[in-house]
């Protein structure tokens, strides 16, 4: 999921840099500071996030450490990307709807980026790793939409504004629905994994 979009990200800083101008990316010209630093911080939070979720690393000081740096590139990804959605200068099958999306789940990233943090300093490390969890499926929702909006085409032709919105905001109810999921079956493991540690404690002491 991360591929498509650092691979569009990459192509479009290669464009900034060698002066590539086009009628395409003409807005980023105008004001390259914020899809700069978007590209940037979305790369290195999509790909160290991904090595946040496997179980062995979880338990090492790579965890916290790679946490410092994802931290602040996730919620400078989610502010820039929801300076660029009040861009004046947006592509016109970017409707209203779009924008309003892009504004609630930017601010649900930054919003559970936050509670993740808040989380992890009181020591509560399921609610943490839960939030965490929803801020990594929302800055994934770019790779989704690749598939819903490929989907969309094949079945309704070139969208019209409000057929992308909806393509889109698909892409990140997706990959929420998937993160409840994980969340779900994570509690469950670690609720099953307390009373089978209880069960063989009271074992113990009756023998």
């Amino acid at each position: 999921l991360c591929f498509v979009p650092i691979a569009a990200g990459a192509s479009r800083l290669g464009q900034l840099t060698a002066g590539a101008e086009t009628s395409d990316n003409e807005r980023f010209f105008d004001s390259p500071g914020p899809i700069i630093v978007h590209i940037v911080s979305v790369t290195v939070y999509c790909l160290l996030g991904a090595l946040q979720f496997v179980p062995s690393l979880r338990r090492r000081a790579w965890h916290r450490l790679v946490g410092r740096v994802l931290l602040p590139a996730g919620l400078l990804a989610a502010s820039s990307g929801l300076w660029m959605a009040f861009s004046p200068a947006l592509p016109t099958h970017d409707g209203e709807a779009l924008v309003v999306l892009r504004v609630v789940f930017g601010t649900a990233m930054i919003a559970s980026l936050v509670l993740g943090f808040l989380a992890i300093r009181r020591g509560d490390v399921r609610v943490h790793s839960a939030w965490m969890t929803r801020a990594y499926a929302i800055a994934l929702g770019a790779g989704t939409q690749v598939f819903t909006g490929l989907v969309g085409f094949l079945i309704v032709g070139e969208p019209n504004a409000a057929t992308w919105a909806v393509l889109m905001g698909a892409g990140w109810v997706i990959n929420l629905a998937v993160a409840e999921l994980v969340i779900r079956r994570r509690a469950a493991r670690s609720r099953e994994g307390r009373t089978s540690g209880r069960s063989g404690v009271a074992g113990a002491r009756l023998s």
